[in-house]
């Protein structure tokens, strides 16, 4: 029987526009969401771009142009900008009572039952506001992130103890691995992320890969960058890599294949269909590797209290090695490919038996 409005139950997400990475783990939630309850449809409150979930849901959904969080003004996918982040910080906060009873109108308007938040605080207010309960989906909060910076000339301490008081009010709460801070919550989940569609071999024939070619992805999570290290990769004619981000259109240079920052290719496909993946480490670029049982050469980034905490997860529970910024941009990782490609690759295998 073909849903109706008038009985189809609508959700709000609050998402944090801080890179991709709470995009793609809150894309992830509503599609297993839909898989489930069909009818149900979500009301996205972000300035993350419509493409990114027209491309990551095949359910019902409505997009709102808010500036839901601030998290960290980036420079670069590594580096962050201090000053921007306070000056934004201190015109965000706290939260504009007014703005948060129109969006309590519209969430009421719509009819939503319920407000998720990844990991946007404003969702916990206007639910509030709203009168509706509020879930909290996180392995980290932006007061714990705003600790780590704490200094003379990044003064953020009111901004953390509001923030703090804000995210322990939702009431619900769901942590996914790697937690950062551990505390009670009502669940604690494996690393999430969305899920292949196509298999390795399909999306090797889109792009124009050989089959049993080792295949390496270079992702920055999202955030564009230059790379000046493709003479070098050239060199490696035995080797494809694939790299988002670098092109206009789709181009297949020798052994490299460029792609746009929005291109027609699923992300998790890209994931899927290589052997190893060379890349800042970030949430979703993890939690995609872990599902995807592929080698993971990543770079930390040492002043964000995360990269700790998902560098020690890929330490205990995945195959990879550490690579340092300079490392990265000179193209040295490329002598330690050999290794990373000699790991073994568990494609499609959900591994949760690691976290036992």
């Amino acid at each position: 029987m073909p849903q109706t409005e008038n009985n189809r139950t609508h959700i709000a997400y609050f998402i944090s526009p801080h890179g991709f990475g709470h995009a793609a783990r809150a894309a992830s939630v509503m599609e297993a969401v839909h898989e489930i309850m069909p009818s149900i449809q979500f009301e996205i409150f972000t300035k993350v771009p419509e493409w990114f979930f027209e491309q990551s849901l095949t359910g019902l959904f409505t997009c709102h142009d808010v500036l839901t969080d601030i998290g960290l003004v980036q420079i670069t996918p590594l580096s962050e900008d201090l000053p921007g982040t306070l000056q934004c910080l201190n015109e965000f906060l706290p939260f504009d009572n007014k703005q948060i009873t129109r969006l309590a109108k519209l969430v009421n308007r719509t009819k939503c039952e319920l407000i998720i938040c990844d990991i946007a605080p404003m969702g916990i207010e206007v639910a509030k506001t709203a009168g509706i309960p509020s879930l909290l989906i996180e392995n980290f909060t932006w007061d714990w992130i705003y600790r780590g910076y704490v200094h003379p000339d990044f003064p953020v301490d009111h901004h953390i103890h509001y923030l703090k008081k804000v995210f322990d009010s939702a009431d619900y709460h769901i942590q996914t691995e790697p937690v950062c801070l551990r505390c009670t919550s009502d669940l604690t989940t494996v690393p999430v992320s969305r899920k292949a569609r196509s298999s390795s071999r399909q999306t090797r024939q889109r792009l124009g890969i050989p089959d049993k070619t080792k295949t390496v992805l270079i992702t920055m999570g999202g955030i564009p960058e230059k790379y000046t290290f493709f003479k070098q990769l050239a060199h490696h004619q035995d080797t494809f890599f694939i790299i988002p981000g670098n092109s206009q259109s789709k181009q297949l240079l020798g052994n490299l294949v460029l792609l746009p920052h929005h291109s027609d290719f699923y992300h998790p496909d890209l994931m899927n269909s290589c052997d190893a993946v060379i890349g800042k480490i970030g949430y979703s670029t993890l939690a995609e590797a872990y599902h995807a049982g592929v080698p993971f050469g990543y770079v930390p980034r040492p002043a964000f209290c995360e990269s700790r905490r998902l560098e020690m997860f890929v330490r205990n529970h995945m195959e990879g090695c550490s690579i340092t910024d300079k490392q990265f941009h000179e193209g040295c990782w490329i002598d330690i490919l050999p290794d990373l490609l000699a790991f073994p690759v568990e494609n499609g295998t959900l591994l949760t038996d690691r976290l036992r």
